[in-house]
């Protein structure tokens, strides 16, 4: 489980692995045409969610995608809300590279959740991979997905290419952003 400090503007956010108790609400957000807009998964019945859920259990067991529930506590007294996800994709022993990726949840966008759980991972991902060889982060959107390009430029994420449209999964071109590890 990680963390992300709670700021005089923002709650807290607690990051830890996705699980069958987070379907239902996960099936309920994905019903935002905003957040279908930038992602390639559709999760539109609880078949769809535990599925997807499944998935994410099954890159923890094989240790090569690390995606986390993003919680936040908007009061003191309340409970823990799914606000997004952070994932570290494509990780491994002796890799330089791996990329990271994220999504938030209509009710949470604008109020630096999606950057916090970022800086949060990427810390995460350097402390715990480094010693076996990660040197870099990549991040990559859509070129007209602005907010997303705030979010990699405010955690470190350089703007390196534009990456040319791959229809139909990428039908845009996109951005690629490196952040490399502190030396």
């Amino acid at each position: 489980m990680l963390t992300s400090a709670a700021t005089p503007t923002a709650p807290a956010l607690v990051l830890r692995p996705w699980c069958a108790e987070d379907v239902a609400t996960l099936v309920k957000l994905y019903r935002d045409p905003e957040l279908r807009r930038w992602t390639n998964s559709r999760t539109e019945s609880e078949a769809d969610g535990l599925s997807w859920v499944r998935d994410q259990e099954q890159g923890w067991t094989a240790g090569d995608r690390l995606a986390f529930a993003i919680l936040e506590r908007t009061l003191d007294t309340a409970p823990l809300r799914l606000a997004g996800n952070v994932v570290l994709k494509e990780v491994a022993p002796g890799k330089h590279s791996a990329e990271v990726g994220y999504w938030t949840a209509a009710q949470a966008r604008g109020r630096g959740v999606a950057s916090r759980a970022l800086k949060a991972l990427t810390a995460w991902s350097f402390d715990t991979f480094q010693a076996d060889g990660l040197e870099s982060l990549e991040l990559l959107h859509q070129v007209d997905n602005l907010a997303s390009c705030r979010v990699a430029e405010k955690n470190g994420y350089q703007f390196d290419r534009i990456l040319p449209s791959a229809p139909p999964s990428y039908p845009l071109d996109g951005h690629l952003h490196i952040r490399r590890a502190a030396a």
